[in-house]
């Protein structure tokens, strides 16, 4: 077997795992039940979607990923919670999602690793060829799910500061009509979950932390902590101390949802700016080229053509 082929294999192997490892659409409950006993019933079928759910791809990757995650585990328990802490920026809650984190850096090293040794060994490259392509694939690989974490990160903060502003205005609505804050949380919650579910989401686990008798101001921290937004934070900071020092919640939640929807005009109108500069590089590189070679060129042949008759006379 030719080592093109191999790699195909192997590439086709870790798709058809992580199509496996895909969340699934709701599927009809009695076709499940039809898969699953190939019988007609009406009852609860709850824990056979679950069982349709645990495919054999996702019993492989538990008893995989804690040996996976060993040469890359963090040092201590400050690492790991960090670790955390930047998966739950980025939405990722899991019990085992720091595990499956770790695992994906050691497997898709190897992977590329392999991919590596196969490539070069096909090729007929020398030893130092071989090395240097294994160690700069291996390297990526292991630097490619931080690259991905960072950018998940990235843009679930970029939806959350979009949809800060209605939040806080629809918040300001509510408390106005005689709401106390615990339940405006929990009405933003509820009612943000079409136009700005990520931030519905944080705001309805606050809810349910303050429900379960966690302090106000602890389950504030801890949305902010979640998100990892400065405007979350400095929004928790200023409910604080509006409750501290007694004065209106309403006109401070006001004023900050007027100053985040100032700021986000201004880094709308800042990444405008910054279009022309970028606009330089293909100018340059692509369209002044092609137009020099339209309005120079005919001036440039008519040149060579008169300088070649003047030397022949």
């Amino acid at each position: 077997m030719s080592p093109t082929a191999i790699v195909i294999m192997i590439v086709l192997s870790v798709v058809m795992i992580a199509y496996a490892l895909m969340p699934r659409r709701n599927d009809d409950q009695e076709a499940i039940r039809r898969r699953m006993t190939g019988k007609r019933s009406t009852e609860d079928v709850k824990h056979l979607r679950e069982m349709a759910r645990d495919s054999v791809a996702k019993k492989m990757v538990r008893k995989v990923a804690p040996i996976a995650t060993k040469p890359v585990m963090p040092k201590n328990a400050e690492e790991l919670t960090r670790l955390n802490l930047k998966l739950s920026n980025a939405g990722f809650r899991g019990e085992n999602t720091s595990n499956l984190f770790l695992a994906s850096k050691t497997t898709l090293a190897i992977l590329l690793t392999v991919v590596a040794l196969l490539y070069t060994w096909g090729s007929g490259g020398n030893l130092q060829h071989m090395a240097t392509w294994t160690i700069c694939l291996a390297a990526v690989g292991f630097m490619a799910p931080n690259v991905w974490l960072k950018m998940a990160i990235d843009r679930r903060a970029e939806k959350v500061r979009n949809g800060l502003p209605d939040s806080l205005d629809l918040m300001v609505i509510t408390v106005e009509s005689g709401l106390g804050l615990d339940a405006a949380i929990q009405r933003v919650g509820d009612e943000m979950k079409n136009v700005h579910p990520i931030l519905s989401e944080e705001f309805q686990i606050s809810a349910l932390e303050t429900q379960m008798g966690i302090p106000r101001a602890e389950a504030l921290n801890n949305m902010a902590g979640r998100t990892g937004v400065g405007e979350v934070k400095s929004l928790v900071s200023i409910i604080n101390q509006a409750e501290r020092f007694g004065t209106s919640i309403a006109h401070a939640l006001r004023n900050q949802a007027d100053a985040l929807r100032v700021k986000r005009k201004q880094a709308a109108e800042e990444r405008a700016q910054k279009t022309t500069v970028k606009l330089m590089v293909p100018l340059i590189m692509f369209i002044f080229p092609a137009i020099f070679v339209v309005l120079a060129g005919p001036a440039a042949l008519r040149l060579i053509s008169t300088l070649g008759n003047n030397s022949n006379l």
